[in-house]
């Protein structure tokens, strides 16, 4: 028998691995730029902001501020023991706050709100796709991204960095509050270490971090919500794949940032 012979007709070969990762992030992109396209060309509906930043920001700030104030603790008890060990207990100040506002308060937040606000995104975008209501937006002449995606990614990148500043400032008085209150350091060498050792340029790399978060956060969930499968397992599927996948960006995306802003763009690196 000849080899065309032995070919089943009609049955075609699987994609790969790599071939269906590729398609997808080249769906990921066009989705992510077509909800960019909305808010450049102003068709971002305005009555949906107010709710959306609503359940993202204010129903979000509790929860971020107890999760700052709680880093602030463990970082502070996890650190004491070493540094009374070498004498350096006055020098905490300036560890404690350096970390929170350069590192964990960004990242500890994102990851939080990839959890709260991703989940929520992609699991309300997800019903709405499974009752057809995405469906009936086109039929309408609404295009969907633009009034379901482009919201929620303008909320996502401007409140993100919002809450952020809220994780860093209780992260920093939870720190000084068993530093000064119960291992009882000198409180003005404390903050003379912080005010030494924490600057300007700290602050703004700080905050440069949690725009990127949001939108990457804002375009997994929605892009998963848009995507997910059928029924109530394709809705668990998708609030599950935009936590996991949110996560990750945040780990990959807070790498290349920490590469250009601590060893290419920092002034201090001068002379």
């Amino acid at each position: 028998m000849s080899r065309s012979q032995s070919t089943e007709p009609g049955k075609a070969k699987a994609p790969g691995v790599i071939f269906r990762m590729i398609i997808g992030l080249g769906d990921w992109t066009q989705f992510a730029l077509q909800s960019i396209l909305g808010i450049v060309t102003g068709q971002v509906p305005r009555r949906e902001l107010i709710p959306i930043g609503f359940a993202i920001g204010y129903q979000s700030a509790m929860v971020v501020a107890l999760s700052g104030l709680f880093i602030g603790l463990v970082l502070a008890v996890q650190s004491y023991s070493q540094f009374k060990a070498l004498g350096l207990e006055s020098s905490l100040g300036a560890v404690i706050n350096l970390s929170v506002v350069r590192e964990l308060g960004p990242v500890l937040t994102a990851t939080m709100l990839a959890g709260r606000v991703g989940s929520a995104i992609a699991a309300e975008l997800a019903t709405m796709r499974v009752t057809e209501q995405i469906d009936a937006l086109a039929c309408l002449g609404v295009n969907p991204i633009y009034f379901l995606v482009s919201p929620r990614l303008l909320a996502c990148i401007f409140l993100i960095p919002l809450l952020t500043i809220l994780a860093n400032f209780f992260g920093v008085c939870g720190g000084a509050l068993i530093c000064l209150y119960v291992f009882e350091i000198e409180p003005f060498h404390y903050w003379e270490n912080t005010r030494d050792r924490v600057g300007l340029y700290d602050l703004f790399s700080g905050l440069v971090k949690p725009f990127f978060f949001g939108a990457a956060i804002a375009w997994i969930s929605c892009h998963r919500g848009f995507r997910s499968g059928n029924g109530a397992v394709g809705v668990g599927r998708a609030a599950t794949e935009a936590f996991v996948w949110s996560f990750l960006a945040i780990l990959v995306l807070d790498f290349f940032l920490v590469l250009v802003l601590n060893n290419i763009l920092d002034p201090r690196l001068e002379g």
